[in-house]
């Protein structure tokens, strides 16, 4: 059976990696010059720069990727625990490290906060476990559910256990019920933006991602777009064939059904199957050819996620001892999301996220006063298609916030190269620069996705805008429920796709 994927990003890696271990002769398109799609390297001043995602969680899913290949993780990558999950800091004082250990973590909160907000993140890392552990299996690991289908498979005698996700309160009202230091609720209603959503509108069930980090945060050597190559090289050593610097104009339709791509040079190639690992939005504009257009609906641009303004930097730092991981808070929270989503706009003080990629276990630290390499993020609204922003404005007060913490970034010229979300939208077509899909928003945004079979037969979504959503090892999860759903297609029989490469949340 001949499948064309389109995309070789995460999910398409791991789609075209379980597809030609089963048989299929698959074919990767992808418009860049190589792997990862948003797990991407920009070089600054000769080094490269991790330019995408920085957080590694739920190896476990890579883990059974690879096992089910007949390979192992760690004989392809270099998968080092970290023993800091972040460090945070606030511009009106305060400093926190959260930490691999939980009594460590508690003991820093009592001493930063109180001994009562101690208790309470202990009893916090025990909520965010059950939530996990509620909808691993049924929601995260499944072919996207309906409510309906989601109490089925949680059961009706474990309804106290699907209510307690607390689907029906924001992220930000649990917080608050849960913490009585404010910058405490800040900190974790950071885990929100982790799948481009207000803590304000997003549901408190995201805070099964405070244990999922808890449950392992790792630093590869090389970086994440070591992933990557790894993911290319496993896919490519099951058969899979891939060409690069080939973007597909359109998704070609014979008879009601998906029949293979056709290149931007105007090369045809035909296939029985397609899986698209693209912004499912960019199929509703037409992007992908009018055959393809009922296959998703467009998102509307109020319903976007986040988009970012992002630095990468090879330039000496000082004044601030980074770890991997660093988040910079102003005070005003709710600003920052009011002006994303309400005002399309940033606000003067935003939240700012430091991945210092020479800092940590997997690297070589810099020495004194030597460049490091850095991805400096803030959110943004994805207007990318709809109007530029102000970058030397928004620099400024970004950097203004690190230095008001105590960071000193030395920017100059071909030291930093910027991306806005015009840029991204360009990279992502369809997407206006969101960078999740579908904004989380409300109890049922998280059935808002679609799952991996699009409206039209034979073709198949993967990625992070569609089930079951955004992040790198979610990616991968699609791309796996997108080639499981297609070989059972082609088989023709239809069950439950559960527990693919998913280990069951620690008590």
């Amino acid at each position: 059976m001949r499948v064309a994927v389109v995309g070789a990003g995460v999910g398409g890696l791991a789609a075209a990696a379980d597809l030609a271990r089963r048989g299929c002769e698959v074919t990767v398109f992808e418009a860049a010059e190589g792997p990862g799609g948003k797990m991407r390297q920009i070089h600054v001043a000769g080094r490269g720069v991790d330019a995408g995602p920085t957080v590694f969680t739920m190896r476990w899913i890579f883990e059974g990727l690879f096992a089910d290949a007949g390979r192992r993780l760690e004989d392809h990558l270099e998968v080092v625990p970290s023993e800091i999950l972040a460090r945070h800091a606030w511009r009106a004082g305060g400093r926190l490290d959260l930490f691999a250990d939980i009594d460590r973590s508690a003991e820093a909160i009592a001493a930063f906060a109180s001994a009562e907000d101690a208790r309470n993140y202990r009893a916090f890392c025990a909520r965010s476990a059950a939530i996990y552990r509620t909808l691993a299996g049924p929601f995260i690991a499944s072919e996207r559910p309906s409510p309906l289908a989601l109490v089925r498979r949680v059961g009706l005698g474990n309804l106290g256990r699907l209510w307690g996700t607390a689907p029906m309160a924001t992220l930000w009202s649990a917080l608050g019920a849960q913490f009585r230091d404010a910058r405490l609720r800040q900190l974790f209603a950071r885990y929100a933006t982790y799948v481009g959503a207000s803590p304000f509108l997003a549901p408190a069930t995201l805070m099964l991602i405070a244990h999922v980090e808890q449950d392992g945060v790792w630093q590869l050597r090389g970086g994440m777009h070591a992933l990557a190559r790894a993911l290319h090289a496993l896919a490519e050593g099951q058969g899979a064939r891939f060409r690069f610097a080939a973007p597909v104009a359109e998704i070609l339709v014979e008879n009601g059904r998906a029949a293979g791509v056709r290149l931007a040079t105007g090369e045809m190639h035909r296939a029985e199957a397609v899986v698209f690992n693209g912004d499912a939005s960019a199929l509703g504009q037409g992007l992908l050819g009018p055959g393809a257009r009922r296959a998703a609906p467009e998102t509307p641009r109020a319903r976007r996620s986040l988009s970012a303004l992002t630095w990468c930097l090879n330039a000496p730092t000082e004044g601030f001892p980074l770890a991997h991981h660093n988040v910079f808070f102003a005070e005003d929270y709710a600003e920052e999301f009011d002006a994303i989503f309400r005002r399309r706009t940033l606000c003067a003080a935003p939240t700012v996220y430091v991945c210092a990629q020479d800092r940590g276990p997997a690297a070589k630290p810099p020495p004194p006063g030597g460049a490091e390499r850095l991805l400096v993020l803030v959110n943004a609204p994805a207007d990318g298609d709809a109007q530029a922003l102000d970058l030397a404005r928004h620099e400024a007060e970004a950097f203004a916030l690190l230095a008001a913490c105590g960071l000193h970034v030395a920017r100059a010229p071909g030291r930093m190269v910027a991306t806005t979300p015009e840029g991204f939208h360009a990279l992502f077509p369809g997407t206006g620069g969101a960078l999740y899909g579908r904004a989380n928003h409300g109890m049922m945004g998280s059935f808002a996705r679609l799952g991996a079979a699009s409206r039209l037969p034979g073709l198949y979504l993967a990625g992070g805008s569609v089930h079951p959503g955004a992040g790198v090892p979610m990616a991968a999860m699609s791309g796996r429920l997108a080639a499981a759903r297609l070989l059972e297609d082609r088989a023709g029989r239809r069950r439950p796709v559960l527990g693919l490469g998913l280990r069951p949340a620690p008590a």
